[in-house]
């Protein structure tokens, strides 16, 4: 056995006593929280970005005729995506907050030995971080129940193509009757008086084959699941850091400082 060099700590208590608390002073729900967090922002974030772009191409090439019906479409879509930035710094850093106030009130609160010593500072920053969480998941999960509208007008349009595609097999004549359509119109992706801002019969079942409306549709569920990914994070943020703030509280009564 050769001598191994480690630290007071480590001698005081032993190699494996030492790693059992550095483990045990790892906050694992914030940890695994961040690691949500940031796989659902890179998802939503990148998958929406890209999803936008190819919406603008799919409207314009298949549900308008002239460029002014869908220059709102393409201002909004470029503010959005604008705004896609901003929010990928701001889930990034608040994600770093999170974790650090995990560490804080689990690691950083026990020191000598295991003893809690907390401030009041401290509580009052754990209970900043609780508000904001709250806020900020209430706002996400308003989020979340929009980025489903895109999805449901994709998902109907691909439905409207298959019954267009199982009556062009039982009826020769589909080709004659135009009466399914697809109207983005209706959804608001273009005014109301676009031209032709439809799609209906063969035509529509055509656009439904097209690599535009699959990758358009693919991206959307991708940005859909990270919107997801990023709410069930904050759900485990919250219990994380109410329970933080509980012990706190409770250290705090009893007069440990």
């Amino acid at each position: 056995m050769f001598p191994v060099r480690q630290p007071w700590l480590c001698k005081a208590l032993g190699f494996y006593d030492c790693c059992v608390r550095c483990m045990g002073a790892i906050p694992y729900p914030s940890l695994v929280a961040t690691l949500l967090w940031f796989a659902g922002a890179a998802l939503f974030c990148g998958a929406g970005h890209q999803a936008l772009d190819h919406t603008e191409v799919l409207v314009e090439t298949h549900f308008a005729r002239n460029p002014e019906d869908y220059v709102v479409m393409d201002s909004f879509i470029r503010y959005f995506q604008y705004v896609i930035y901003g929010l990928a710094s701001f889930f990034f850093l608040y994600g770093v907050f999170l974790l650090a106030e995990g560490f804080y009130s689990t690691s950083a609160v026990k020191q000598q030995f295991g003893e809690f010593r907390s401030t009041q500072c401290g509580r009052g920053l754990s209970l900043t971080f609780i508000i904001v969480t709250y806020i900020l998941a209430f706002i996400w999960l308003v989020v979340f129940a929009f980025s489903i509208i895109p999805l449901f007008f994709l998902f109907n349009m691909e439905q409207t193509c298959h019954n267009i595609n199982i009556l062009a097999e039982t009826t020769p004549s589909i080709n004659q009757h135009n009466w399914i359509c697809m109207d983005a119109r209706q959804y608001g992706l273009l005014p109301w008086n676009a031209m032709p801002g439809k799609s209906c019969g063969m035509t529509l079942a055509s656009i439904c084959k097209t690599s535009e409306f699959h990758v358009v549709y693919d991206l959307y569920i991708a940005a859909f699941a990270g919107a997801g990914v990023m709410l069930l994070a904050l759900f485990v943020y919250l219990v994380a850091t109410t329970y933080n703030y509980a012990v706190l509280r409770f250290l705090g009564r009893k007069g440990i400082r």
